[in-house]
């Protein structure tokens, strides 16, 4: 575990390294490339502006109909004639889908870049969103379920492509996380309108079905953007030869002309670390989310329309303070205290979901969580690219998250979905499984705090961009030293891949088993 050992040289005392001292060399692993980055011409911010904002109005679109099954819960239920187990395969048909596809969705995107998947992505999500909707129209639930997987075929490709534009974009404490914040703040807006409209929607019109018509033509306004932004990465692609990442002197590219799945099976043992994080924190609240609009319903006394207010208010709430948490990863770092915070006030919130059942007690829960949601994803997928050595294949990593995600999130919705059919369709069993999700995510992030102290590759999560730059001596020998190393700390990112397969394979087992008997 020699590898894993650093000096703990990043103190106050070491050697600054001006920018105007940083050689910035090109890799030749990043792109094939052996031109220096002096000879490049990096867009100007007038550009970078263009591309962020472009692919949040994609990403606006896209999250308004992100939350409107689980708003609906109770009313899809009681129109489809459905169980708790058929709305939770419902859920999970998505989910499996994206185990399936996914690893190979980021091989994809890493190959022909982001602004091409992203293209190719809204196209086949429209037309799965069609389906849902008239699947919806007809109160057919296995048309649905077809819809959904179509659906999710588009779903795959783009969300991996969003943050690859991004990270080709910019660099880890260069803008990054700022871009981040940025695009996960408007897409909670979308994501709050969509929910929170969904019953009003629903009640006026008086047939459910029209929500998700309503979803479709959001979509449309999706894939003009989409064609918007092709074009504008095609005249950007020939006016600029792109920038490069301030610390490393990394070339920052958005698409490789060659893959190697080497670099996939032997990604940074620290990459994996976030990854064991992500897998409890992003699960915890995904699912909890879904039902979260049925649980304040029962615990509340209150109809749907006021529950998914609820809901929708402890979801999004935090719209304002994402991209601040993001200039602030950018700036100052402290990624991991990060996770900390995020894992303990979800765990926080979850116990008092969970025991404190009255209708004061849950609403604290959810004000808990609605600041704790905030701290999850920009956290987990600025420190993904940061602790990476080769953001060639970062479409591929980002990949391996969700898949990890979804593939828990399909084991979880299951057993839950029994476990609350089982209980007279309340909620004091399930939210057990919450707490212990919760409690998981909170273990992970101490252990990390903790291992910070000792390893390079975690401290480096915590440097501010200043500290980063300064610290080159630091990094760019980590990255030789990791590409050349062939010991403990790429067996254990070969074991960490295949646990993953594992995980995945186990999540299978339980899609079908639940779509076979309706069993957990």
């Amino acid at each position: 575990m020699t590898e894993m050992l650093e000096p703990n040289r990043d103190d106050a005392s070491g050697p600054a390294i001006e920018k105007t001292q940083i050689n910035t060399t090109v890799s030749p692993q990043s792109d094939g490339a052996s031109e220096s980055t002096e000879n490049l011409q990096p867009p100007p911010l007038s550009w970078k502006l263009g591309a962020i904002v472009l692919v949040t109005a994609i990403g606006f679109g896209s999250q308004w109909s992100s939350g409107i099954t689980s708003a609906m819960k109770t009313t899809i239920k009681k129109e489809m004639k459905v169980n708790n187990k058929q709305f939770a395969l419902l859920e999970a048909s998505e989910d499996f889908m994206v185990t399936v596809l996914m690893l190979f969705s980021g091989f994809i995107t890493d190959k022909i870049g982001g602004a091409s998947a992203i293209l190719y992505g809204n196209i086949l999500y429209s037309v799965g969103s069609i389906l849902v909707a008239g699947a919806a129209q007809t109160r057919s639930y296995r048309f649905m379920i077809g819809g959904r997987v179509i659906r999710a075929l588009g779903d795959i490709a783009t969300q991996v492509a969003q943050y690859k534009v991004f990270s080709s974009w910019f660099a880890p404490g260069n803008g990054f996380a700022s871009t981040l914040g940025f695009e996960l703040g408007i897409g909670k807006i979308g994501a709050f309108a969509g929910k929170s409209s969904a019953n009003i929607i629903a009640k006026r019109t008086g047939d459910f079905a029209w929500v998700f018509w309503v979803a479709v033509f959001m979509n449309l306004f999706t894939n003009v953007m989409t064609v918007v932004f092709y074009w504008f990465t095609k005249i950007a692609n020939k006016r600029f030869h792109g920038t490069a990442d301030p610390a490393t002197g990394e070339r920052l590219v958005e698409k490789s002309k060659k893959l190697e799945l080497r670099k996939v099976l032997e990604l940074p043992w620290g990459f994996w670390a976030v990854m064991a994080f992500s897998m409890f924190q992003t699960s915890t609240s995904i699912v909890f989310l879904q039902n979260a609009t049925e649980l304040a319903e029962q615990r509340f006394k209150t109809s749907s329309i006021v529950a998914a207010w609820y809901t929708s208010t402890a979801q999004y709430a935090g719209f304002f303070f994402v991209p601040l948490l993001g200039v602030f990863l950018d700036l100052f770092g402290q990624r991991i205290s990060s996770m900390v915070v995020c894992g303990t006030l979800i765990f926080t919130s979850m116990l008092l979901v969970c025991f404190a059942n009255t209708p004061k007690g849950t609403a604290a829960s959810f004000g808990i969580f609605a600041f704790a949601n905030c701290f999850g994803p920009t956290t987990i997928i600025d420190s993904i690219r940061t602790s990476m050595f080769d953001p060639s294949v970062f479409g591929t990593a980002y990949a391996l998250k969700i898949t990890m995600n979804n593939a828990v999130n399909i084991i979880v919705r299951v057993i839950t979905g029994v476990i609350q059919d089982q209980s007279d369709n309340k909620y004091d069993r399930v939210t057990i499984v919450y707490v212990a999700l919760a409690g998981a995510s909170v273990a992970v992030s101490f252990l990390l705090a903790f291992g910070c102290w000792i390893f390079i590759d975690l401290r480096q999560l915590q440097w501010s961009r200043k500290l980063r730059i300064a610290r080159r001596d630091i990094l760019v020998p980590r990255k030789e030293a990791f590409n050349k190393a062939s010991g403990a700390t790429k067996k254990i990112s070969i074991g960490c891949f295949g646990a993953l397969l594992i995980l995945t394979c186990g999540s299978w087992c339980a899609y079908f088993w639940g779509v076979a008997t309706g069993n957990n």
